[in-house]
């Protein structure tokens, strides 16, 4: 088990007048290897939540265990743990800030002490990770755009090695090319590498092809924790709580009250052109009534 979240509080400003309960008994077990979306509307807790897993905020009551580590510990322990968990902030390439690209990326691993061969290593492969060709490496962090930089951020998190990606809304403030390509990069990285993946998004479109399961937020507690299909085929209740489902969804739904025989579980533009050119396929050859 690589994450296991029992019984966690947090209130922020505790004992203040402006005191607020940002995470309400959340319970939450989460596998080596799997790739979880969590969504939920400003304000429900997701943030918070994910700070929580590299021990950056500390629970006021319950527990949060990393590959059977708590995240109370300290010193050595603690720095371990951060080296498990890596987090990519919103606005990452903000904490660019070395004189080139490679120099940013081997921080991490600079500070962990390792030799500078194994820095090397780390430093090309997880530019290669990320799409940066090696060229890029010598250049200003400063000179490249938007969605490079981005890139830089995430490729400096993954030369740690962890075994948890924690990334916190990763397409924000990009173009729609750069979005895409971050994107791309993100079920690459996942793909290829042997780790975790928590991506923190509130675009239902983002996750639906990109995870094999959502966990939903609302008002500090889990409001719904299944597979895209599970929490997905709950629309109703979702657009209840400030959500919606992707807009692909709708059309399907449509479609299928005028009668059409597809399957209504779709949420990507990809799966409903395929179902489409079947259902289609199947009028032409006679199997179906239009």
């Amino acid at each position: 088990m690589a994450i296991k979240i029992e019984n966690l509080d947090y209130v922020y400003m505790q004992g203040s007048p402006f005191e607020k309960k940002a995470l309400d008994n959340i319970n939450i077990e989460i596998k080596d290897g799997e790739f979880v979306g969590l969504i939920g509307h400003t304000g429900s807790g997701k943030s918070t939540l994910v700070q929580h897993l590299n021990g950056l905020l500390k629970p006021h009551s319950g527990h949060v265990f990393i590959n059977e580590h708590e995240t109370t510990e300290k010193g050595e322990k603690l720095k371990k743990l951060r080296c498990d968990v890596g987090l990519v902030f919103q606005y990452p390439e903000h904490q660019l800030f070395e004189e080139t690209v490679y120099k940013d990326i081997a921080y991490g691993p600079t500070n962990l002490g390792l030799p500078k061969e194994e820095i090397d290593i780390r430093v090309r492969d997880a530019a290669r990770c990320v799409g940066l060709p090696p060229e890029v490496l010598d250049k200003s962090p400063f000179d490249l755009s938007g969605g490079q930089k981005r890139r830089v951020a995430i490729a400096g998190v993954i030369a740690m090695k962890p075994s948890v990606l924690v990334l916190d809304e990763p397409t924000a403030g990009l173009d729609p090319a750069g979005r895409e390509e971050i994107l791309s990069q993100i079920k690459s990285i996942y793909d290829e590498g042997n780790m975790t993946v928590i991506l923190v998004s509130h675009s239902m479109e983002d996750v639906a092809r990109l995870v094999n399961r959502l966990i939903v937020m609302n008002e500090g507690k889990v409001f719904a924790d299944g597979t895209v299909d599970e929490v997905f085929s709950r629309g109703r209740e979702l657009r209840n709580i400030g959500l919606n489902v992707p807009q692909v969804n709708v059309l399907i739904d449509e479609l299928v009250a005028r009668g059409l025989n597809i399957n209504p579980n779709i949420y990507t533009v990809e799966n409903a052109k395929n179902e489409l050119i079947e259902y289609f396929k199947r009028i032409k050859e006679g199997g179906e009534n239009a």
